[in-house]
């Protein structure tokens, strides 16, 4: 007769069409292992079964983007603990087991075994709306600025075939009169057809700023290049489309900034984060979204080591005190704090003291803008444990008189 444990851990090893559950004792043996679709009813009766095998589960799982969230959102509404294994440290237990097998189940094993024998992994929450709002609108944002880098690009090679002048007369990304224009005249022979008359009502009428100067500059490019290269025709068609959808791209990340901007406003500490120069709501909500649960963070430091801005000891003998860049650390949250202090810099004020400071010290431009961006980390986080937004002068400490 078989004793009922007291305590399993399940791992799992999550993908989009279906899962893998294997549910491990307290000595590292298998008492229940199958693979379970990723549908809520077929998930609710694995669910009930495994917990039938034991008084506590404990769940673990290496992966937390869409494909599981159906599976957590259904484990954390059955009061189920589940845990983040990452699956750097997943691969590097695999190594620890005999043989070489790759299969979802043994990877499903590893992630058992690794949350029994290891303690202090992060819990997974289920995200709020808000949360899951801003995760999804700031990584919409991202694929639409990589779309828009690749537009360009390919709109620079297509324009340089058919006038280089033309292709260096204009910075495309920063002007959209330039977009404008190649809408409707991509090539050299058609402004010079169309004249300095005709293409500045042309531009007037659709808006452009500063059309006289607009048209002026495209004439003289067109006038450097007389002859005709091969594939014109096609190549301006091409051009003209690119530069259309670069322009429809553009509206449509206006509208995304300010849904994003609503939706971060909507924070309760979204003005305190603002506060902080060099903050905007497009970079405060990708913080919010990088850095999770503010609650998490017990101090400055440990914010700052989740954004990779202290430096680990890397000693072995008589060398010590070499400091060294770390490897494993938030990437997104890392790139918040430096473009905001490196947007901070631009204005007087006491960031701009520090980085010259620092400047001063010997330090180049890229290590001053990361202890620029260390020190604010304090700062933020001081202000978000206080609740209150910053200001130039520290506020007036409260002295409470000790009970006699």
């Amino acid at each position: 007769m078989t004793t009922r444990p007291s305590r399993l851990w399940v791992g799992i090893d999550a993908s989009k069409a279906h899962h893998w559950w294997v549910a491990i004792d307290d000595t590292g043996t298998t008492v229940w292992s199958r693979k379970v679709g990723n549908d809520e009813t077929v998930i609710l009766a694995a669910l009930s079964e495994v917990r039938d095998l034991a008084d506590e589960v404990c769940w673990a799982v290496d992966l937390t983007g869409t494909a599981p969230a159906l599976l957590l959102a259904l484990l954390a509404s059955h009061g189920q603990h589940v845990v983040y294994v990452p699956g750097r440290t997943v691969n590097r237990m695999s190594g620890t087991y005999r043989g070489e097998a790759k299969t979802d189940a043994r990877d499903a094993y590893v992630i058992a075994d690794t949350a029994r024998l290891r303690q202090g992994f992060a819990p997974v929450e289920v995200p709020t709306d808000l949360a899951a709002d801003l995760a999804l609108l700031t990584t919409h944002r991202t694929d639409l600025i990589a779309d828009r880098v690749r537009l360009f690009n390919r709109l620079h090679d297509v324009l340089t075939g058919i006038s280089p002048a033309l292709e260096a007369a204009f910075d495309y990304a920063d002007h959209k009169g330039a977009l404008v224009l190649l809408t409707g005249y991509p090539t050299p022979a058609a402004l010079r057809r169309c004249g300095r008359t005709r293409l500045t009502r042309w531009l007037t009428a659709r808006g452009v700023r500063h059309p006289e100067t607009l048209a002026l500059a495209a004439l003289t490019a067109a006038h450097a290049q007389h002859i005709r290269l091969p594939g014109q025709d096609t190549a301006a068609a091409i051009t003209a489309d690119l530069a259309t959808q670069v322009l429809a791209l553009d509206d449509r990340l206006k509208q995304l900034d300010r849904q994003i901007g609503d939706a971060f406003r909507a924070h309760p500490q979204a003005a305190v984060i603002e506060s902080m120069r060099g903050i905007g709501p497009i970079l405060g909500a990708e913080f919010l979204v990088a850095a999770g649960d503010l609650a998490a963070y017990p101090d400055a430091g440990h914010l700052a080591s989740a954004a990779g801005l202290v430096p680990i000891a890397k000693d072995s003998g008589r060398r010590t005190g070499n400091l060294h860049r770390p490897q494993r650390y938030s990437r997104r949250l890392r790139r918040v704090f430096y473009l905001s202090a490196q947007t901070s810099i631009i204005r007087d004020g006491p960031n701009r003291t520090y980085y010259l400071k620092k400047r001063a010290e010997g330090h180049k431009h890229i290590p001053a803008v990361i202890a620029l961006a260390r020190r604010r980390v304090d700062v933020l986080w001081a202000l978000l444990r206080d609740n209150r937004p910053f200001t130039a002068t520290p506020p007036a400490r409260t002295h409470t008189a000790a009970a006699a």
